[in-house]
């Protein structure tokens, strides 16, 4: 019964998804004026993009739920959630789990985001989220090794850009970088 109220679950959570992205998807593609010397604190000073599209809790819900069925679900459930990640690509970029966090259980949540994105747009940029995800983990006294290795087993071994699996890049986060 459990697999079937999973895909219930992600059969709605999808369509709410394809909502939101389709009112996201104008912000997250609107240009950015690179020539323009203020850009990046025009950026910083925007709101954020779910609460410029009214979607912030309707986007939170719908995370929360990929991101329980990816942990609680077996391998079906986990390519389907990637599988919305990698559809709605503005949803995937403009919807996050809080920035502020502090215990063992948030960092582990914000590494399956991490393995449920599967690689985004660029593996390059979730490795280095895995790497910051790392450091702050490492200041906060949290021992990453097992939390790492938990979640590597949930992650894909597929390599979408010649760059490592998201299995592999996960576990890089055993390396230490300054990303100061």
């Amino acid at each position: 019964m459990r697999q079937h109220n999973d895909s219930v679950n992600l059969v709605a959570v999808r369509a709410d998804v394809a909502v939101i992205d389709e009112l996201l998807r104008d912000i997250a593609e609107r240009p950015v004026d690179l020539s323009d010397p203020d850009w990046r604190a025009g950026l910083r000073q925007a709101p954020a993009p779910v609460e410029e599209a009214g979607v912030a809790a309707q986007a939170a819900a719908a995370l929360e739920v990929l991101l329980d069925a990816y942990e609680t679900g077996g391998p079906s459930a986990r390519a389907e959630v990637r599988d919305v990640f990698g559809t709605y690509r503005a949803f995937r970029w403009a919807v996050h789990l809080p920035g502020q966090w502090s215990s063992v259980s948030e960092f582990r949540r914000r590494l399956v985001h991490v393995s449920a994105v599967d690689q985004g747009a660029d593996p390059r940029d979730e490795l280095m989220t895995i790497w910051s995800l790392c450091n702050r983990a490492r200041e906060l006294g949290i021992d990453v090794e097992p939390v790492l290795r938990e979640v590597a087993e949930l992650s894909s071994d597929l390599d979408h850009y010649g760059f490592g699996s998201t299995r592999a890049l996960i576990m890089r986060g055993l390396e230490e970088h300054d990303l100061g």
